[in-house]
């Protein structure tokens, strides 16, 4: 039997959950840089590693944990709420994200502080 490579699909309503409005992709990202560092209100994200790999921080205002992608055939769907920060890029990496909107500004939160400030009314 001969290969002929592998196929991986992302269809809304089966496999993802959320129309997507929105499709980019980070690539040349130099060693030790850092991306994202944001949170958004209400988007939804696919993030995959499309080729090599790389780390996503995640902080929920509560607690913090690492997710290690280095496979084209997996994803994370990041929810809104939740402050991300993409690093330790290997060498030809592709990030491709999938969002569930067209891009607003007014859905980011840029800074942690104003981040932990929203949490903290949501908890309240």
């Amino acid at each position: 039997m001969t290969r002929s490579g592998s196929l991986t699909v992302v269809q809304p309503g089966q496999n993802c959950p959320f129309q997507i409005r929105r499709v980019y992709y980070l690539f040349d990202v130099p060693a030790g840089a850092v991306r994202g560092g944001h949170a958004h209100r209400a988007l939804h994200q696919l993030v995959i590693a499309a080729s090599g790999s790389f780390e996503v921080s995640l902080d929920d205002g509560r607690d913090r944990r690492t997710v290690a992608l280095n496979r084209p055939d997996r994803a994370l769907h990041l929810v809104p709420g939740i402050w991300r920060e993409l690093r330790n890029f290997s060498s030809g990496s592709i990030c491709l994200v999938m969002a569930s909107e067209t891009f607003d500004e007014s859905d980011y939160f840029r800074r942690h502080s104003d981040f932990l400030a929203f949490k903290a009314e949501q908890e309240a």
